[in-house]
């Protein structure tokens, strides 16, 4: 069997495409399945690609992109099947997706955890906005043999478009990088976040309660991302992300965050940093929003969240007890391993190619 993984970034680059893509490729190798990946866009345009300027080097990258793709059509045959994360092209029509369904004959596999079929225009993505062609996620759910989706929300959505429409969580591997726990005895307690520029914005739904906080205990916020927050804290620590040092930040948190706004899109994220937190015995406080009320069982590894009032609460009771942290931690660790892991779920993203 021979399978081309048609994705967006370089490896290594973007936590979607690690976890949901890449880190599943040793299982192929296992398995004696033969894979290639065929990135869109290259390194150099990816480390300007969101940075202010840089509009001809990026539109350069651009048309690169789409030369590799249309020289990649002449390799189609050489495969059994065609695994497309999130889409071939991020401007434009399915062109790319149809032909290789419909031309070639090819078996798609489609696979997002995002609600890409809804407009989500931030100020770094505005012009490419106009371009997206969003319904096209409609079209290429309808071509493919078949889809796998990162959360239930996702899923409802594909099955409207294809009964082949499977869920498969964005996991953990819980036997490697996620092996270690995270030890709740410190003497300064750390709340902690994880993310890319893109949901930096989120962390300004809990600024206030988070300002609250800071008048009464001492604690640091720190913020693992790929861009400084704007957030007007006086505990805030800022760390670069990268993806060697990823665990090793994360084990820096005593309790971990994921706020979302109560929207269509935020339905449709998967819930990954609060598994990330959990696997390292971190417990998460989460908004009650879409996957999050799934991935963190309330009360048990973590708390659900609604208001300010209720984010204040949650975690003060952490920030004041370590024996509690360590409990919520330890019983998170085991959630993720039972329901969140490479082992639970292997046999489902094997059985998208049967």
């Amino acid at each position: 069997m021979k399978i081309l993984f048609v994705v967006p970034y370089p490896v290594g680059k973007a936590a979607s495409q690690r976890y949901r893509v890449e880190q599943w490729l040793p299982v192929l190798q296992e398995q004696t399945i033969n894979y290639k990946l065929a990135p869109f866009w290259d390194v150099a345009t990816l480390d300007i690609l969101y940075k202010q300027g840089y509009s001809f080097q990026k539109l350069f990258g651009l048309v690169k992109g789409m030369l590799r793709r249309l020289l990649l059509l002449s390799r189609l045959p050489a495969y059994d099947y065609i695994f497309i994360h999130r889409e071939a092209t991020p401007v434009g029509p399915p062109w790319f997706e149809w032909l290789a369904a419909k031309v070639f004959r090819k078996k798609l596999i489609f696979d997002f955890d995002d609600a890409i079929w809804m407009p989500n225009t931030t100020e770094d993505n505005s012009m490419a906005s106009n371009y997206k062609w969003h319904h096209k996620i409609a079209q290429i759910c309808n071509w493919s043999y078949k889809v796998s989706t990162g959360n239930h929300f996702l899923q409802r959505y594909a099955l409207n478009h294809n009964p082949n429409s499977v869920y498969l969580p964005t996991v953990i591997n819980t036997t490697v990088n996620y092996s270690r726990i995270k030890d709740q005895q410190a003497k300064r307690v750390t709340i902690g976040w994880i993310g890319s520029h893109s949901t930096l914005l989120y962390l300004k739904l809990i600024e206030p309660v988070l300002q609250q906080l800071e008048q009464n205990y001492s604690f640091d916020f720190i913020v693992v991302a790929d861009r400084e927050p704007d957030l007007k804290l006086k505990s805030l620590k800022f760390i670069v992300w990268s993806e060697a040092t990823e665990v090793e930040s994360l084990l820096q948190f005593n309790i971990g965050v994921m706020p979302l706004p109560d929207t269509e899109w935020a339905k449709g994220k998967c819930a990954f940093k609060a598994l990330q937190y959990m696997a390292l015995g971190i417990p998460a406080v989460v908004s009650e929003v879409g996957a999050n009320m799934t991935a963190v069982p309330d009360s048990l590894a973590g708390y659900s969240c609604t208001t300010h009032q209720e984010w204040y609460e949650k975690l003060e009771l952490l920030l004041q007890d370590a024996d509690l942290r360590a409990k919520l931690g330890r019983a998170g660790k085991q959630w993720v391993a039972q329901a969140f892991s490479m082992a639970a779920h292997e046999q489902t993203f094997l059985e998208l190619f049967t």
